[in-house]
């Protein structure tokens, strides 16, 4: 009866302080890069990705897990295990829909 209060608490409670610690840190950092007469575009240095190479990813993902689905009904019905079929087409069509935004999302910051 403990357990199902305790973990979650666990749970969230690591969560906040990995993230606490992590944000503390950057701000220590950032703090002492301008102390030290450092400029500020140091810390807009990294590409940053707008809102629409994130839907990109969410997209083809979705994408690749729906033909997942799709070939895995197709390969249990042709007489395949549907504890086999469902998942591993699965697998395989999100990582290639992955694969997919990779190239589309290289070949658009090319163009920019």
């Amino acid at each position: 009866m403990q357990s199902e209060i305790l973990i979650p608490l666990i749970i969230f409670s690591a969560i906040f302080g990995v993230s606490y610690v992590y944000l503390t840190t950057r701000n220590k950092e950032r703090l002492a890069l301008i102390e030290k007469g450092a400029d500020a575009s140091l810390f807009n240095t990294g590409k940053k990705k707008g809102f629409g190479s994130i839907v990109l990813n969410l997209a083809l993902l979705a994408i690749g897990i729906g033909l997942g689905v799709l070939v895995g009904a197709m390969l249990e019905q042709s007489g395949m295990e549907e504890d086999v079929a469902y998942p591993a087409s699965i697998f395989i069509f999100a990582g290639l829909g992955l694969v997919t935004s990779f190239f589309v999302n290289r070949k658009l910051d090319k163009e920019a």
